[in-house]
Order: C-alpha cells, then structure tokens, then sequence
C-alpha cells in the first residue's frame, strides 16, 4: 500500500501516466480510486486469485498456494469486487507464471513465487464476478480484453472489421470442477484444482488462427 501511495503521489506531481498490477488490498483499492476522483492518469489491474480466494482457504503447507502478492484476508477479497465494480479496477490479469510440478511441490518456505492462470482466469471471473452479481457478462469482457488494450494502447480488444482477430469462445452454462491434469499447458501449479467453476472456454483464436480448441491436442 505504501509503495502504491508513492507511485500515485509520483503521477500526481509528474503528470505521468501510471498503471499499477497486482492490486491486492483494501486499502489500495481506496488509493486507486481517490486518484481517480482527482483526475489522475492512473489504471490498475487485479488478478483473479486475489478477488475469489483468501488466506483463510491455506489450510496447509503447500506451495501452490504460494504468489506475489501474497492471498489476503476475506475483507481485502470482498474489497477488490467492490472495486471491479465500481470501475476502480480497470482490468483483471491472469498473472501467468508456469513452474515445475517439483517446484511447486515443496514447502511455502522453499516453492517459487506463482501459480498459472491462463485457463482458470475466465471461469473463475465468471463464476465470481458475473454470477456473482459484481460485473455482467460485457463487463467481464472489458475487463480482460478492451481495457487491456485502453492501457497498453494497442489496437486490439474490438470485434470490426480489419481489426486482428483475437478472440475466445466460452460455454457460459457449462459447469465443471478445475482439473490441472486436464491443462493444455505445461504449468499445473494452480490451488484451484477441484474448485466449480461456470464458463468454460472451448476455442482461443490468436490472429485469426486457431491456437486452442477443446478435445484437440
């Protein structure tokens, strides 16, 4: 929070434009949006396992649950909702960082920092958000793919004509347990395994070509 501080008090005097990642507290959600509230060219970003999961849930010593930040309390969890909701987080990050499954085996205390997210991120939004009743389904979509785009000023995160094609097709009713043994990634190290889930993503289309179809290898 302190470092969160800084680096807004920094925009504020410099006019720089500031996106900040990982956001994980109360009290930086409370920051961000007071920067808003004064016109400051500040975004920030939130990462699903921060807004569905809480250090109440490490119920043991594994390091799957090990991350940067680090799982905070229910009232920080409940925070960050508030915040994709009403517009103070702009984007929701999927925080991917593969390691070895001998890695991740080991204590907190020895385990890396990190668990994967590209295939747990859109069901546990879904599931947490837009079943939840914080963001509709659009709103969900903004968050992942348009106002990404908004912040790295990239022209992507629009379906129109000539603009590339990336795009995700998800079952919105299809409901399923997380299984890591089932990712088409190398990375496993995810704490989510057994957690049901609604929204399953069927293809991924990068550059209009087709990287990701389920039932295909």
């Amino acid at each position: 929070d302190v470092i969160v501080a800084r680096d807004i008090l920094i925009s504020k005097e410099t006019g720089a434009k500031l996106h900040l990642c990982h956001c994980s507290t109360s009290d930086s959600a409370v920051l961000v949006g007071m920067a808003k509230d004064q016109g400051l060219r500040v975004t920030a970003e939130v990462c699903p396992h921060h807004f569905t999961m809480s250090d109440q849930e490490i119920t043991e010593d594994d390091g799957r649950f090990k991350m940067n930040p680090p799982l905070r309390s229910p009232k920080d969890v409940q925070a960050l909702k508030d915040a994709l909701a009403s517009g103070v987080m702009d984007v929701i990050s999927t925080d991917h960082a593969p390691h070895g499954a001998e890695e991740k085996a080991q204590s907190m205390l020895k385990a890396p920092f990190g668990i994967v997210g590209l295939e747990t991120s859109f069901a546990l939004g879904f599931t947490e958000l837009v079943q939840g009743g914080c963001l509709s389904l659009s709103q969900l979509v903004e968050k992942m793919s348009v106002n990404p785009a908004r912040v790295l000023d990239i022209d992507k995160g629009n379906l129109a004509p000539g603009k590339i094609a990336d795009l995700v097709i998800a079952d919105v009713e299809h409901q399923y347990e997380i299984d890591s043994a089932s990712f088409a990634s190398k990375g496993k190290n995810t704490p989510f395994d057994g957690r049901k889930v609604t929204g399953r993503v069927v293809t991924t289309i990068v550059d209009g070509k087709i990287v990701y179809e389920e039932g295909r290898s």
